[in-house]
């Protein structure tokens, strides 16, 4: 599949609601159209999104059951959110993307968070090899018990594959408490059995080789530098602060932590693409395959 490489090509890929439709109807029916009523492969493309079976008269709406569904704004408007979205290097804000489109607050934030809810991957692999697990606390400053259990923020969990030189990808993902049930849970999920899995001492990890993987227990206490210790999802951890910190002014409700982790995670296990362009053809791809999501439903007691 072909992609915009950059900001002039992809005003040139673009430049009309045809072409969008097009690019959408190409990478939804990859082998080629079918009819669902008489099976016969001739169409034809007519306004409003659809496609008309010149054999039967049958047309199919080429948004339905995409996130794109009975959207008031243009494909094009739409195709460039995802791209503002992806080819800035930390991602843009709802006041920024508002900005760039002429968007007012509210549409801008409802797609983006459109877009963010369908990055991960149904399918994706787990991670592999050595890998780096910890937590890490979300919310700020506040007052009261410090620590996995303190009270007024999230709990978020990292793991990360560890190369002899750098990393390969990562995982993130909230979590109610730092309990073996959820640690437990998450590890199932997200990395392959045989796999070496290295953690502090914290007793919520003491199933991990039951689980069939191998366990490399770091004892922090016994540390004068804990960072030192677990610095791959402790350098993790420090970047998402910063990226929410610097792209969003911190300004994340809980209820959609996990979405803007979600984001992190597409970026950083994308950073070493050839091509931003790349990117947004994953996004628009993952944006056709799954189910439409109502603007009322992500705006309940949000906005």
């Amino acid at each position: 599949m072909t992609f915009p490489k950059t900001q002039k090509e992809f005003e040139m890929f673009f430049s009309n609601e045809e072409k969008c439709f097009s690019y959408i109807f190409d990478i939804k029916y990859p082998n080629g159209f079918t009819c669902t009523n008489c099976h016969s492969p001739n169409y034809l493309l007519i306004k409003n999104r659809t496609v008309r079976c010149k054999n039967c008269r049958k047309d199919t709406s080429l948004t339905a059951g995409t996130i794109f569904q009975n959207s008031k704004l243009t494909l094009m408007d739409l195709f460039r959110a995802s791209w503002w979205m992806v080819v800035q290097k930390n991602g843009v804000s709802a006041k920024g993307l508002g900005r760039i489109l002429g968007l007012d607050y509210k549409t801008a934030w409802v797609w983006l968070h459109k877009f963010r809810r369908v990055m991960v991957i149904t399918e994706r692999n787990k991670l592999q090899g050595n890998v780096e697990i910890d937590e890490m606390l979300m919310g700020g400053k506040k007052k009261g018990k410090r620590g996995r259990g303190a009270e007024g923020k999230t709990l978020v969990v990292i793991a990360v594959e560890v190369y002899d030189k750098g990393t390969g990808r990562t995982r993130l993902s909230v979590i109610t408490d730092g309990s073996r049930i959820s640690l437990n849970s998450f590890i199932k999920q997200n990395v392959e059995r045989n796999s070496t899995i290295t953690t502090d001492a914290w007793n919520g990890y003491v199933d991990i080789t039951k689980m069939k993987y191998q366990h490399n227990v770091i004892n922090l206490t016994k540390a004068l530098d804990d960072d030192n210790l677990l610095p791959n999802v402790h350098r993790i951890a420090s970047l998402v602060k910063r990226w929410l910190l610097g792209t969003h002014q911190s300004y994340v409700n809980n209820e959609h932590l996990q979405y803007y982790l979600d984001e992190y995670v597409f970026r950083y296990n994308r950073r070493k693409s050839s091509s931003r362009g790349r990117l947004f053809y994953s996004l628009i791809y993952q944006a056709i395959r799954n189910e439409p999501m109502l603007n009322k439903e992500l705006l309940k007691n949000n906005i």
